[in-house]
């Protein structure tokens, strides 16, 4: 425990991922737990009396890190997510975009627990427009990323100037960061509610009614199930390049359920089409936006579970968005990043 530098949690609405981290940024132990803050454990009156009106928050921040803490004291704390929401332990107000990224570990909020020991909470960010935008805790992974991408690239690499980076999920996110300063800038972003309206179009359509929701679909193997669902997939990622597609995803989801009926898609084939149709329609308007830009992005970079981000990179390439990468361990890096630049760790400790 000696060797323990930082703690670092994740903490978002449905679950919370705790890490122990080391010298040089290496994760020694990590966790995951359920106790989102939508999800904190059950308080007890003598909790209540014990802990104060946030007792569930510091309940589930003793579970995931509590005996670290005991054993490494006194060991900085830092936190993502929807904790620093209005729903969350201490709100951490939107900082206004364009920002350059190492302002935003100087603006961290700190909440105190019980006992002395003080969370730092990383803020969010808004972009203020006629429709406003936000975004929770993707920002420390755009962040993690671009350090994971500078390291990559190596010291005698010239920069990328402009990068895209993509966050799938139930609340899709594409990050414009322009690097052509000395520090990187997040300049735009866009949200797509992609797998949130997949979730709910099975469930509670009559789209699912027909579905075969339970079968395993590894989107890596090579089997004739797969194939099948494959092309499914595919099929519903070209809607919205034809003249079909262009009435707009409110018109095309219908033909789920159609195909279904007319027999060109079994039940597993229609979930998969789905999957494809509404991703298609993301990645058809990212296309579009981007043809506007003077500059486009000399790198691409997918963030989120190995699946998705297979998934999304099939569609960039079908769209004709080339040379998207994968990142791995995003989360964790840009946790290590922030706590530097808000000098909770070594300024001179480098992240491997």
């Amino acid at each position: 425990m000696n060797q323990t530098q930082l703690i670092a949690l994740d903490w978002g609405t449905s679950s919370l991922r705790a890490y122990r981290i080391g010298h040089q940024g290496v994760v020694l132990e990590q966790r995951a737990l359920s106790t989102g803050i939508m999800h904190l454990p059950t308080v007890t009156t003598e909790n209540q009396q014990a802990l104060g009106d946030k007792a569930g928050f510091e309940l589930a921040f003793r579970q995931a890190c509590g005996d670290w803490l005991a054993a490494a004291p006194p060991t900085p704390i830092i936190a993502c997510g929807m904790i620093g929401s209005m729903q969350g332990w201490c709100e951490a107000p939107y900082l206004p975009i364009p920002i350059a990224i190492n302002q935003i570990g100087k603006t961290l909020k700190t909440v105190q627990t019980s006992d002395g020991l003080v969370v730092h909470i990383v803020p969010g960010l808004i972009q203020h427009s006629t429709l406003p935008n936000v975004m929770r805790g993707e920002e420390t992974q755009v962040i993690g990323a671009l350090a994971i991408a500078a390291e990559q690239r190596g010291k005698h690499q010239h920069s990328v100037d402009d990068v895209l980076i993509g966050l799938p999920g139930t609340h899709s996110k594409w990050v414009r960061v322009h690097q052509h300063s000395t520090e990187p800038t997040i300049q735009h972003f866009d949200t797509f509610m992609t797998g949130e309206v997949y979730a709910a179009l099975c469930a509670h359509t009559i789209l699912g009614r027909t579905m075969q929701m339970d079968a395993a679909f590894d989107f890596g193997a090579d089997t004739e199930k797969n194939t099948a669902n494959h092309l499914a997939f595919s099929r519903g990622l070209e809607v919205a390049q034809t003249v079909a597609g262009r009435a707009g995803v409110l018109s095309t989801i219908f033909s789920t359920r159609t195909l279904g009926l007319t027999d060109a898609l079994d039940g597993s084939g229609q979930r998969e089409y789905l999957s494809g149709l509404l991703i298609g329609h993301e990645i058809a308007v990212l296309r579009a936006s981007l043809e506007e830009l003077v500059h486009q992005p000399q790198q691409i970079i997918l963030i989120g579970d190995a699946t998705l981000c297979a998934r999304y990179k099939t569609a960039l390439d079908i769209y004709e968005i080339k040379g998207a990468t994968v990142t791995a361990k995003a989360t964790e890096r840009g946790l290590w990043m922030l706590a530097k630049q808000a000098g909770l760790v070594s300024a001179n400790a480098v992240p491997v």
